[in-house]
């Protein structure tokens, strides 16, 4: 991705020359919002967080149960450390205690409802995904506008994910998990408890960073970055500098496309009205996040183009960076046998686009943002 992107600012600085125009129209905001999400979740990924979260999984009874609470631990907390973080944490769990108890067999399925579940739970918050962080800073749209915008198709994916599961224990749904125990969880630091909390205070600052939009964002960007540097300054050097530079650059594809008068012309008529198609469409290419940046400044109905973008990622690996992310998990723990993720990931996530994608077209057009 970050090779296409490069690609794609070098090609579109052919078309328009760089400017000064062109560094005012990269929307800083977002990189640096995106920075100080990115950089903290790997403060909390170190310092074993969600440790509680993690053992009351090892502790469920039932198949059914374990896979629900695995699914919905993304879903929910996707809506608050974006889905790749979510996905990052909770994908290792389940490949972990599903071997322990011997289940191997549901691992695919219920890696790919995971998936499913990043997708669709981060949805529901300005901050659950690039995407979303992206189009709520451009919008202007209000945080409880933009909750209840899309809290139908939230609230529907948590039903379906619910139906899903059940589906696939249908034969045994009080099917044992055969775990004992969930001691192969590394414990946290009691040393390191105010590392904890700092880390904590600083989220914080973050999410009422995006919240408030307020116009200081550089100075929450910098407590940010002074506060991790002071806490533990390796955290600064694990910080995904590689999607950073991959949202840099396709904001110079969009601001150099979008200043071609007959390009942004072109993409002004046939993206607007559209949106809901191109952006899932699109998305197959280039991955939602980047078609979001690409396809704003075209956009008459910015609702449409963000469900559309918050539904690419039900439709092949690429269309989302978190479905790419998932894949990486297994393929390092199951070498060589990336072929079946994709075959089981692709008729999962399928089936439940195939229920989501016309009511999210309606309401779309129906309730605008």
């Amino acid at each position: 991705m970050l090779t296409v992107s490069v690609a794609a600012a070098v090609a579109a600085l052919f078309i328009t020359p760089p400017s000064m125009r062109l560094l005012s129209d990269i929307d800083w905001r977002t990189l640096g919002t995106l920075f100080m999400m990115l950089t903290v979740l790997e403060g909390f990924k170190k310092e074993n967080i969600f440790n509680p979260v993690l053992k009351l999984a090892g502790r469920i009874g039932s198949m059914a149960g374990l896979s629900l609470f695995l699914v919905f631990a993304v879903f929910f907390s996707s809506m608050f450390v974006t889905n790749d973080v979510s996905l990052i944490i909770f994908v290792p769990l389940a490949i972990l205690l599903f071997r322990a108890g011997n289940k191997e067999k549901y691992i695919l399925p219920v890696l790919a409802m995971q998936n499913i579940a990043a997708v669709r739970g981060s949805l529901l918050t300005p901050f659950g995904s690039p995407q979303n962080l992206f189009i709520y800073g451009q919008s202007g749209v209000s945080a409880l506008r933009f909750v209840q915008y899309m809290s139908p198709l939230w609230i529907m994916s948590g039903v379906l994910l619910v139906c899903f599961v059940l589906f696939l224990y249908r034969k045994d749904i009080r099917q044992k998990t055969g775990i004992r125990t969930a001691e192969f969880i590394e414990p946290a630091d009691p040393g390191r408890k105010k590392h904890r909390i700092a880390y904590l205070c600083l989220f914080a600052l973050v999410l009422l960073t995006i919240v408030t939009r307020t116009p200081i964002w550089y100075v929450a960007v910098a407590v940010v970055a002074v506060g991790v540097f002071i806490v533990d300054r390796k955290i600064l050097i694990k910080t995904d500098y590689v999607l950073l530079l991959t949202f840099f650059c396709f904001f110079v594809f969009s601001s150099s496309i979008a200043a071609n008068e007959k390009i942004a012309a072109f993409l002004q008529s046939a993206v607007a009205g559209r949106e809901y198609v191109w952006s899932i469409l699109l998305s197959q290419a280039i991955s939602n996040v980047p078609a979001a940046i690409v396809l704003y400044p075209f956009a008459q109905n910015r609702g449409a183009l963000l469900y559309g973008l918050d539904s690419a990622g039900l439709c092949t690996l690429i269309g989302s960076l978190a479905s790419v992310i998932n894949y990486r998990l297994y393929v390092r723990e199951y070498p060589g046998k990336g072929g079946k993720f994709v075959k089981v990931f692709t008729l999962v996530s399928l089936a439940f686009f195939a229920f989501v994608v016309l009511p999210g077209y309606f309401i779309s057009r129906a309730w605008m943002i």
